[in-house]
């Protein structure tokens, strides 16, 4: 659940532009911020691939340990991938 929470977040933060608003006042900041959004998105790809192989993989879903290593990894680079657009906020403001 909380995969799937995080990345409803990173979502609503670069698609719906939250954290554009959050972040920028003016159209030069809000041009970095799609820079910092794309690094952000290499986080979140490595976040849902993980997530869907824990999910989708009867072997992975077969095995605790590999599920729980796989959705810990998902969890890991989501926080990474909303950390991306947080740091990179404050220095594209």
């Amino acid at each position: 659940m909380a995969d799937i929470l995080l990345g409803l977040l990173w979502g609503l933060s670069v698609f719906a532009g939250w954290g554009t608003k959050a972040f920028c006042s003016d159209l030069e900041c809000a041009e970095r911020m799609v820079g910092v959004a794309m690094l952000s998105g290499l986080f979140a790809l490595v976040a849902a691939c993980c997530t869907a192989v824990a999910w989708l993989s009867p072997q992975a879903r077969g095995d605790e340990g590999r599920f729980t290593a796989l959705t810990g990894a998902a969890v890991i680079a989501w926080v990474a991938a909303e950390g991306t657009l947080f740091v990179g906020g404050l220095i594209a403001r």
